[in-house]
C-alpha cells in the first residue's frame, strides 16, 4: 500500500506511471487538501482512495510518498502518522528538505531523499535518490522502482542532491529557453511561426533520442559539423557569445541558490 501525501501534478505523475507498471489502483491511498484537486483525482481514477488528510489512511502501508511543498512536509508527515508502520518507507520528493529533517519527522523509519524533474508528467523524469542511515537495500530498490514507473533513476551521495537540481531539476527549463530561442531564430530568417516550432520541437526531441541512444554528445557533434559547413559557422557564433559558459555558470547558480534554500 503506498500512501501518497500530495495530489499535485508530479503526485499525479507517479500515479499514473505506477499503475502502468502493476500497481493496483486500490493500493494507493492520496491525501490532498484540496476539495477541487480531489474530485479531479477521483474522476481520473475511480478506484484510488483520495482522502483530504493522511490521519484518513489506512494504517501500516508499505510507502509514504511525500510530494508537497516543502513548508508543507512537517504538518503533512505529522498527519500520515497514522499510517505509519514500523518500518514504513518514507520516500520524499519535497525540494531542500534533507535527510536528517526528515528522519526527525519521521523517526525509526526508512527514509529515501529524491529530486525527480519535469519529464516525470511524460514519464521520462531523470531522478536522483539518497538514502537515509536506516534505509536498507530493499527500501532502496523500492524507491528507485517507484520513480523508475516514471524515468530514469541513479544512486547519489545526499552531499550531491543540490547539483542535481542544479542540473537536472532545473536542465527542464534550459531546454525550454533553447526551444523558445531556436524558434524566434527561425521566424527571424523568415520561416512562419508554426513551421519554426514544428521544426524546433522535433529536432529537439529527435536529437535527444540519438544522444540517448550512442551516449557520445560530442561525437554526434562533431558528426554533424562539416568542416567549413553551415554548422561550423552557427557553432562558431554560439562560441563566441558564451553559450557554453553560460550553461555552466547557469547550472553552477542554481547548484548555490538550492544550497541556500536547504540551509
Amino acid at each position: 500500500m503506498i500512501a501518497l501525501l500530495g495530489g499535485g501534478k508530479m503526485g499525479a505523475a507517479l500515479i499514473g506511471g505506477w499503475l502502468d507498471s502493476g500497481w493496483a489502483e486500490d493500493a494507493i491511498v492520496v491525501a490532498e487538501p484540496e476539495a477541487e484537486r480531489r474530485r479531479e483525482l477521483e474522476t481520473t481514477w475511480p478506484g484510488i482512495r483520495v482522502v483530504p488528510s493522511a490521519a484518513w489512511a489506512v494504517p501500516d502501508v508499505d510507502v509514504v510518498v511525500v510530494a508537497v511543498k516543502p513548508t508543507d512536509v512537517a504538518a503533512a508527515l505529522e498527519a500520515a502518522r497514522p499510517a505509519l508502520g514500523e518500518r514504513s518507507l518514507v520516500l520524499s520528493i519535497a525540494a531542500g528538505v534533507t535527510i536528517g529533517q526528515l528522519e526527525e519527522l519521521a523517526p525509526g523509519r526508512p527514509v529515501v531523499r529524491a529530486m525527480p524533474n519535469t519529464p516525470a508528467l511524460v514519464r521520462q523524469a531523470a531522478s536522483a535518490i539518497a538514502a537515509g542511515r536506516d534505509a536498507t537495500d530493499l527500501d532502496i530498490d523500492l524507491a528507485a522502482s517507484l520513480l523508475g514507473a516514471v524515468g530514469t533513476v541513479v544512486r547519489v551521495d545526499e552531499s550531491l542532491l543540490d547539483a542535481v537540481t542544479g542540473l537536472s531539476g532545473s536542465g527542464p527549463a534550459y531546454v525550454f529557453l533553447v526551444a523558445e530561442a531556436l524558434i524566434e531564430a527561425g521566424v527571424l530568417v523568415g520561416l512562419p511561426r508554426p513551421t519554426a516550432a514544428e521544426l524546433v520541437i522535433q529536432t529537439l526531441l529527435g536529437s535527444a533520442t540519438l544522444l540517448a541512444a550512442e551516449r557520445d554528445p560530442e561525437r554526434l557533434r562533431a558528426m554533424v559539423t562539416s568542416p567549413g559547413g553551415t554548422t561550423a559557422a552557427g557553432l562558431l557564433e554560439l562560441e563566441r557569445s558564451g553559450v557554453r559558459a553560460a550553461l555552466l555558470e547557469a547550472v553552477a547558480a542554481a547548484t548555490a541558490r538550492s544550497r541556500d534554500l536547504g540551509r
